[in-house]
């Protein structure tokens, strides 16, 4: 059981018999009156936001929720393929249940994926990847503005903004959680 007072983000809650995740809240301590926490969550089966406000020491059920490490293997017609590293069990996943995660999944990576009662209903990233530019313009010499951007196009199609000196070719460190440029990524 979990109480309003652990609650963090990305805690797994039991609501109406449908299993969300806290995106965001904030306990509230009005001069007059009792304490209350406002909620922003994410239902794991449909994607669907909802926003709640929870009387202080309210209690919730965690949901049956099983994390599997697995591979990405390939994306093909029918959806994105994963093997379990322990079974070595392959699977597919719909773009549905990847969601934003599409824009960094490269072959091989290691991500978790969310089961709740059998079904696949999320996947987990590491908190950052690293990607290639495909597709940049080129800098210019003697442009030294500071803070300047421009699109780049990664290798599994997601752009993003980079700062003027990056060239095609070059690998990226990017933030999986907002999708923002790190730093140029050294390879090893």
């Amino acid at each position: 059981m979990q109480e309003t007072s652990d609650f963090k983000k990305g805690l797994k809650l039991l609501i109406d018999n449908e299993p969300y995740s806290i995106v965001d809240f904030q306990h509230v301590k009005p001069g007059k009156g009792n304490q209350f926490t406002r909620t922003k969550l994410r239902n794991l089966l449909n994607g669907s936001n909802l926003e709640r406000t929870f009387k202080s020491g309210e209690k919730f059920e965690e949901p049956d929720i099983v994390y599997r490490e697995v591979n990405f293997l390939y994306k093909d017609e029918n959806g994105f393929n994963l093997m379990d590293q322990t079974s070595f069990e392959q699977f597919t996943l719909s773009a549905e249940v990847v969601g934003e995660g599409a824009n960094y999944l490269t072959e091989n990576l290691e991500v978790k994926v969310c089961f709740f009662n059998d079904r696949a209903v999320g996947v987990e990233l590491p908190k950052t990847v690293v990607l290639k530019v495909v597709r940049t313009d080129p800098g210019f010499k003697g442009n030294s503005v500071q803070n300047t951007f421009k699109p780049a196009i990664l290798e599994t199609g997601y752009q993003v903004q980079v700062p003027l000196h990056i060239n095609e070719g070059d690998t990226l460190k990017i933030n999986t959680t907002d999708g923002a440029y790190i730093e140029r990524a050294s390879i090893k």
